[in-house]
């Protein structure tokens, strides 16, 4: 075989079924050279062991700065290349320490159990009322009914965020995270996110807040303020990843509860199960796909295969949490599981800041909804999912109520 012939190519049946491409790969090629929707080529890493490997691996670099122009060795020739802004790049998924550490520890007591402890009243009375909401009704789409607004309510409220521009910047980030955007698209929801993540700034600076985002505008860490790309930076990504990861898992669980109706109603019977299930439903169906993006610093062996230097290694974080060598039955769901060190939000020093919030979100909307609508069940209407390689996203999850 040929290195050409062994070369992963994402195509569009990837997006609706990924597990049946992780599962030959773990068994064939657990490491494997890719080249991904928009022509950037690296390396696929697909078995748990060798994924957490890399992504604890100080060879392993998240610089963004030098990750931009190795973007341009790493691919297609021809591919187009979007552009919306290194401004948007300079937040701490995208650095190493000492940055990284510099920038974490911002936001780290925000995020801590304790620090979202506060929060869970609040969440349970906007998954209330948008319960309340769906009352008399018979079908209905639970990303935009539940599954959407739960989180993006709660981070925006932690932001300063007025309503009235939650949807706006949902569709920009949409268009950020989807293959399907053209160079032109994504450019344009760059600048337009950007644009107005500086005017929330600065009406921040004239009219401060009692909010995590006045907080940052006037953070020092070690007698530094942040600068404008990182303050800039920061503020995208908290809003990005604060909403867009807990729509997939509250999405995502539900579909798969509903998928397996002995497991619903075993949660049903024993709501004490709640943590327990959230951790297998971010197992079962990761609500991201594939970790962002790193590149090597020198060679790096993986499993056998020697990654030279300066090349992208991509991390199937869905991929490892099917891995039967470390989960017994993989493909079932298991509400009931042990020992369940899933990937679902990263392992080493990139670990999800926000995953106690999002457990949290998912445990209350998930358990409310169960337990609000008892004969809750998918409709016949095909599901399908969005084209990205970083979310597990459906595009609709249209339900039946009663």
């Amino acid at each position: 075989m040929t290195v050409e012939d062994e070369v992963v190519r994402i195509g569009a049946d990837f997006f609706q079924d990924p597990h049946r491409l992780y599962a030959d790969l773990r068994r064939t090629g657990p490491v494997r050279p890719v080249v991904l929707p928009r022509g950037v080529r690296g390396w696929l890493v697909t078995r748990y062991a060798d994924a957490k490997a890399v992504l604890s691996d100080p060879r392993v670099s998240k610089d963004y700065v030098r990750a931009g122009a190795l973007l341009e060795i790493n691919r297609e020739p021809g591919s187009p290349r979007p552009e919306f802004g290194q401004d948007l790049q300079a937040h701490m998924l995208n650095m190493d320490p000492p940055d990284h550490t510099r920038l974490r520890k911002l936001v780290n007591k925000a995020f801590t159990v304790r620090g979202v402890s506060h929060l869970r009243p609040r969440v349970e009375r906007i998954t209330s009322d948008l319960l309340d909401a769906l009352d008399g009704l018979d079908e209905v789409d639970l990303i935009p009914a539940l599954a959407f607004p739960v989180p993006m309510t709660v981070i925006c409220e932690l932001l300063g965020v007025p309503e009235s521009d939650r949807e706006a910047f949902h569709g920009w980030t949409s268009t950020l995270l989807s293959t399907a955007s053209s160079a032109t698209e994504i450019t344009e929801a760059g600048v337009a996110a950007g644009g107005y993540v500086m005017e929330l700034i600065e009406s921040k600076r004239s009219t401060p807040g009692e909010d995590l985002l006045t907080a940052l505008v006037e953070a020092r860490s070690d007698g530094d303020r942040l600068s404008e790309n990182e303050l800039l930076s920061m503020a995208f990504l908290l809003l990005l990843a604060g909403h867009e990861t807990t729509v997939n898992l509250i999405a995502n669980g539900v579909l798969s509860l509903l998928q397996s109706p002995s497991q619903a109603a075993a949660l049903r019977a024993n709501p004490a199960l709640l943590p327990r299930a959230v951790e297998e439903l971010l197992r079962f169906e990761s609500p991201v796909n594939t970790a962002t993006m790193r590149y090597t610093t020198e060679p790096v062996v993986v499993a056998g295969v020697e990654i030279p230097a300066d090349e992208f290694v991509v991390v199937a974080l869905s991929s490892a949490n099917r891995d039967d060598t470390t989960f017994p039955n993989p493909d079932v769901l298991d509400i009931e599981r042990d020992l369940n060190t899933h990937l679902a939000f990263g392992h080493g020093i990139h670990y999800c800041v926000g995953a106690p919030l999002a457990r949290m979100e998912g445990e209350v909307a998930i358990g409310a909804l169960l337990a609000r609508f008892p004969d809750l069940a998918l409709t016949s209407t095909p599901l399908t999912w969005r084209e990205s390689t970083i979310v597990r996203s459906l595009h609709t999850l249209p339900v039946r109520l009663r």
